[in-house]
């Protein structure tokens, strides 16, 4: 059976993680209270970040804008987007 969390992304009960994304609380806090969904999804936003403003994930401050902006898109506030991106139509 598949566990589920309350996604605090997308505010419904989602498939969760299958383990912490990353070690400590804060790795806990996400695989407590984010979905599947909502972790595939940063994916996608954090490596057109990475991309578009050239982070270097060897600098403590590159890796400090991303988590920030990571918190930012799990709590549903606006976070920082590559710019000139458009997404697919649907």
């Amino acid at each position: 059976m598949t566990r589920t969390v309350m996604c605090r992304k997308y505010n419904q009960e989602l498939p969760g993680l299958e383990r912490p994304p990353y070690p400590g609380a804060k790795g806990q806090d996400i695989f407590e209270n984010i979905s599947q969904q909502a972790w595939a999804d940063w994916q996608k936003e954090q490596t057109m970040l990475i991309n578009e403003k050239r982070l270097n994930m060897m600098n403590a401050e590159d890796r400090k804008f991303l988590q920030g902006e990571m918190d930012k898109f799990f709590s549903g506030q606006d976070y920082e987007k590559a710019e000139g991106y458009v997404p697919p139509a649907e």
